[in-house]
């Protein structure tokens, strides 16, 4: 936590190390966000599950998800198998104790549908992910920065 708020024009500085949970199950996306993170430096605790079944019980700290943390930021893909991301986006949001999580999601669909329905199910941010490696790790590093760096989030 932040110890005296930033004023405008203040430099941005990371002042704590927060945990994110990727939820996506292509092996490839994951694998280049993972590295995204080490290409720049990002400090943050990066945690994958492969499904939305396997998010909730993350979040809710279910089966082999017991000592999990707390996550500051959730990334989630929408096309995904047994639960998808629209039924995590809307589990997430009406539970008390996790709609303050902040859910971005980081997808490929670019469907007008989706990102309607994203936002109605309240949430944070909607990011189509970019198809070059370039634009990718900068979209990537840009949602981290903003989430976990620049964004306050509550206590």
């Amino acid at each position: 936590m932040r110890s005296t708020p930033r004023k405008p024009g203040d430099p941005v500085t990371r002042v704590d190390v927060v945990d994110v949970l990727l939820v996506e199950d292509d092996d490839g996306d994951a694998l280049m966000i993972e590295e995204i993170f080490e290409e720049h430096r990002i400090p943050n605790r990066l945690h994958r599950v492969h499904n939305g079944v396997e998010a909730m019980e993350f979040l809710r700290r279910d089966g082999g998800h017991r000592d999990a943390p707390r996550p500051a930021l959730v990334l989630l893909d929408l096309n995904m198998p047994r639960m998808n991301g629209h039924e995590v986006l809307d589990a997430v949001k009406r539970d008390g104790d996790l709609k303050r999580i902040p859910v971005v999601v980081f997808t490929t669909s670019n469907a007008d549908e989706d990102v309607t329905r994203c936002y109605h199910s309240m949430a944070n941010a909607y990011v189509a992910k970019p198809a070059d490696y370039d634009g990718f790790g900068a979209t990537v590093h840009t949602i981290d920065r903003f989430f976990c760096s620049v964004a306050q989030r509550p206590a």
